[in-house]
């Protein structure tokens, strides 16, 4: 059974494996990293292989991401979907849930609970209470190709993985994006409208997404430039 992530990623992968796929900026830290439609599926391996086979989950679990609009939020995401999840955007009751460190309070509930540095080397997050997982260190030994065993039903909102693509391709139309673009967007995904608009359009339809966090107005002209920017998503 294809899931979602199969659905959005095999169209790529085919086409442009090499190409740039996901860019985030962050411009507090001056970071920047590129991922390439092949790297983000194989980040997107290691966390369904995480989610699978260190936590065992099955088809169908719950999975709450409580994560900022990042590659790695991407990479998390697509890896639930690919494990067949069903994703949840808010504290919930949830089998798993993916967090930043500033947010463990809200998933005291959660059966396994691990938490993101988004560290742009990956470091780990220090001194994490006993129980409480490290995703950047446990995410590296998990294989980087993965065979899904099945779509659990629905994966976002109560929407199946039909639904979701098909309410992708509906925003990337109405906000203009083709699978020529380079998309430039600071947009947040905390919402299932704010994911499926800021990052699940822009996949549906093969395009490329600039994203940045803690936006700089005055680098936003010369960016654009730079990274060839074709389409805007406004904050």
């Amino acid at each position: 059974m294809t899931t979602l992530t199969d659905t959005l990623l095999d169209p790529i992968l085919a086409a442009d494996p090499a190409g740039p796929r996901i860019t985030w900026y962050d411009d507090v830290s001056g970071a920047r990293i590129e991922l390439s439609a092949v790297t983000l599926a194989n980040w997107a391996a290691k966390t369904a292989n995480m989610v699978r086979d260190e936590f065992g989950l099955l088809p169908g679990g719950r999975v709450a991401v409580l994560l900022p609009a990042h590659w790695q939020s991407a990479a998390v995401l697509l890896g639930a979907w690919w494990a067949g999840a069903e994703v949840v955007l808010e504290p919930d009751d949830a089998d798993l849930a993916l967090v930043t460190v500033d947010r463990l309070d809200e998933v005291a509930d959660a059966a396994e609970v691990a938490v993101l540095s988004l560290d742009a080397f990956g470091r780990p997050v220090p001194d994490l209470p006993v129980g409480v997982t490290d995703y950047a260190t446990h995410v590296r030994v998990h294989g980087d190709q993965f065979r899904p065993a099945g779509d659990g039903g629905p994966v976002l909102d109560g929407r199946t993985a039909d639904e979701v693509v098909a309410a992708a391709r509906d925003a990337a139309a109405a906000a203009g994006i083709t699978g020529a673009d380079r998309v430039l967007s600071s947009r947040d995904w905390s919402t299932p409208q704010a994911l499926i608009e800021g990052l699940l359009a822009v996949l549906a339809v093969g395009a490329s997404l600039v994203q940045v966090s803690n936006p700089d107005p005055a680098a936003t002209d010369r960016r654009a430039e730079s990274e060839k920017i074709t389409a805007r998503l406004d904050g």
